[in-house]
């Protein structure tokens, strides 16, 4: 078949090299104008735009899927069908009619679980044992079309939001060849959604990864995996912006640790004095919820339940760095900082 496919981040890539490799012909890409990006935030072409340019594919980047002049150029390549991967942008029905074959989607979660722009993180943030891709037809309604084809993926105890979608968009991307050779054939029939079990993942922005001490260490580990690598989780230290990665539950503080020694507050989600004196249940001998403890191995914050080890953290202004580095440089001024 002819094909037009859109996608935009480097999630989507794979799909575009499988279907290079396929049978069918990539006749143009869609993707989403140039942004920011990076620490420099500079001007930078998508993921799929650099490949696309890389393969000689021409690149369409309309600001709206519905601009009269993209629509004209559409119809004109004449696609059979529009694979799509994370494109970023809704496309309005006169668009979704022009391809014979209409636009083919594939979605990082098992439909009609967590239909919305961040299905992996929800999968993670809510406990999920098992997740998938799901390749289906767009029509109007949010993720709603019916199903061509799945794939089932086992969530691990320590995957982060990067790591499954790293492993999704691969073999979603084999699906998504499957599904286009498929309905060329004219052997796979499309199925409709089940009306229940429906679950929506809108995308998670900064305000939402901010994590709130008072909750269980569990909620709290998979709220940070979720979270990783964007929007990034972080809490409040001192009135200072600390962004933290991925946590590791443990049974009891360090048995290095000193007792007599003040520990070290972080102001979490729960709002102002989170975790303050008087507030919040013990998640261990000395440690309330957002209290520090900085021993000669770990660096261990209360929960609403265990304390949790943190791992990678990044200060304001600076770059992430190992949390007993980054402890090092704060302990002397220990008893300066009070919790809230």
């Amino acid at each position: 078949m002819r094909l037009v496919f859109a996608g935009t981040p480097q999630a989507a890539v794979p799909s575009l090299e499988a279907l290079l490799a396929s049978r069918h012909t990539v006749a143009a890409v869609v993707t989403r104008p140039d942004a920011p990006a990076g620490r420099g935030l500079r001007v930078a072409a998508s993921p799929v735009a650099q490949r696309a340019s890389e393969a000689g594919i021409e690149v369409l980047q309309p600001g709206r899927p519905g601009d009269p002049d993209f629509v004209a150029r559409l119809s004109a390549i004449a696609p059979d069908c529009c694979p799509v991967t994370a494109y970023g942008a809704l496309i309005p029905d006169p668009v979704l009619r022009i391809p014979p074959h209409g636009w083919v989607n594939l979605h990082f979660s098992l439909l009609p679980a967590w239909r919305g722009a961040a299905p992996v993180q929800h999968a993670i943030a809510h406990g999920d044992e098992i997740t998938g891709a799901t390749t289906f037809r767009l029509v109007a309604e949010l993720d709603a079309g019916p199903v061509f084809g799945v794939v089932t993926e086992k969530i691990q105890p320590a995957d982060t939001a990067g790591d499954l979608l790293t492993r999704l968009s691969v073999s979603g991307a084999h699906l998504l060849v499957a599904t286009l050779d498929g309905i060329e054939s004219g052997e796979l029939r499309e199925r409709a959604q089940p009306p229940d079990g429906i679950s929506l993942a809108p995308k998670l922005r900064q305000p939402d990864a901010r994590v709130d001490w008072q909750r269980p260490a569990l909620a709290i580990d998979r709220l940070v995996r979720a979270c990783t690598p964007a929007p990034g989780a972080w809490t409040v230290l001192n009135g200072a912006r600390l962004k933290i990665g991925p946590v590791t539950v443990v049974d009891r503080p360090d048995p290095d640790s000193d007792p007599g020694r003040p520990g070290v507050g972080a102001q979490g989600a729960g709002g102002e004095g989170a975790g303050g004196e008087g507030t919040g249940a013990a998640s261990g001998p000395g440690l309330r919820p957002g209290e520090l403890r900085i021993t000669s191995s770990r660096v261990l914050v209360g929960t609403g339940t265990a304390p949790v080890q943190l791992g990678a953290v990044q200060p304001e202004g600076k770059r992430a760095m190992a949390a007993a580095d980054w402890a090092r440089g704060i302990r002397n001024a220990a008893p300066q900082l009070v919790l809230g």
